[in-house]
This record gives C-alpha cells, structure tokens and sequence, in this order.
C-alpha cells in the first residue's frame, strides 16, 4: 500500500492514497461488517420463517391460518388448545369474526408466534 501522510504541526494529520487502495479498504470494512451482521444474526434466539410465510402474509391471506398451517395443526387442534370450537377458529381464518384480545393472546401462544404478528 503506497501511502503518503500529511503533516500539520509535526503531527500526522491527513492519509493520501491511491483511489483503488482506498476503494479496496472501504470493501475488506464492509465485508466486516457483513460477517458481524450475521455472527449477530446467528446467536440470536428469533425464529425465521420460510419465505412462503411471508409470500401468504403479503397475498393477504390470514396470518392466523398461516401460523396454524406452518405449525401443522388443524382447526380443529387449534380449537381445542384455545378451548373454542373449529366453527369458531374457521371464522376467525374466514374474517367473519374478530377475536377478543385474550382469543388472539391464546392463538399466538399456542402458534408460537408474537400477537403482533396475527392482527
């Protein structure tokens, strides 16, 4: 690395170098940085969902319906972990029916999912 240093007062105060050096420096920091980003990604304790979760979510189909069959339960199971009957689940998914909060705080505790993510 060919630099030249600028000197003000005795001291070094500026770094002159090659644009391509410079250019390379700024990549060996971002690749860096990348590697950070995802060491921190790993550790962390999230969950990651398959890109086809949020494909549904975004077509608009209901995230309850989608949570469930991500887990692989059937309304019916759902129903009974909520103690709510499958009419009751199916037009929840449907939009015929809202759900209370403490409804939709027992679907995303059984789901495994934040309450953010169903409403």
């Amino acid at each position: 690395m060919s630099v030249q240093i600028i000197k003000q007062n005795g001291q070094a105060a500026f770094a002159v170098l090659p644009y391509d050096e410079y250019l390379e420096l700024i990549e060996q920091l971002e690749d860096e940085e990348d590697m950070a980003a995802v060491s921190a990604y790993m550790a962390s304790d999230e969950e990651t969902y398959p890109s086809e979760i949020g494909d549904a979510l975004i077509d608009g189909e209901n995230p309850i319906k989608v949570f469930r069959r991500y887990r692989k339960m059937t309304q019916d199971d759902l129903a009974r972990a909520i103690k709510k009957s499958k009419v009751y689940v199916a037009k929840l998914e449907a939009g015929e029916r809202q759900g209370s909060t403490a409804v939709i705080r027992d679907i995303a505790s059984v789901l495994r999912v934040d309450i953010d993510q169903l409403i």
